[in-house]
């Protein structure tokens, strides 16, 4: 018995850190990289050329959304043209620097 429990301890400690292993995105990167998301993203106002809607403002939105909507752009899985050519340019922690930075900053 005092093995399970002690085996049940070492999977629940095992899990824990493996989940604050995760990366987390460096936010002075990410305010470096979003140069390029500024020029639709960060523009009052902007609309697509064709076919016609707002671009979505992207400042202080979901930290996990982001990262999200950038690997499914650079899947494919999203469609768009621009959004996925820039997407394709970035890494895994590319994306996390971003999503850091873009989910810290207060919407204007």
């Amino acid at each position: 018995m005092l093995r399970m429990q002690l085996f049940a301890l070492a999977a629940g400690v095992a899990v824990l850190a493996a989940s604050s292993a995760h990366a987390t995105g460096d936010k002075a990167n990410g305010r470096t990289l979003v140069y390029t998301c500024n020029g639709c993203h960060g523009v009052p106002g902007t609309t697509n050329a064709y076919p016609q809607y707002p671009v979505p403002k992207i400042a202080g939105q979901n930290q996990q959304y982001l990262i999200n909507a950038l690997h499914a752009y650079k899947s494919g899985e999203r469609t768009h043209p621009t959004m996925m050519a820039q997407a394709q340019s970035l890494s895994d922690q590319e994306i996390e620097d971003i999503a850091a930075y873009l989910s810290s900053i207060s919407p204007k």
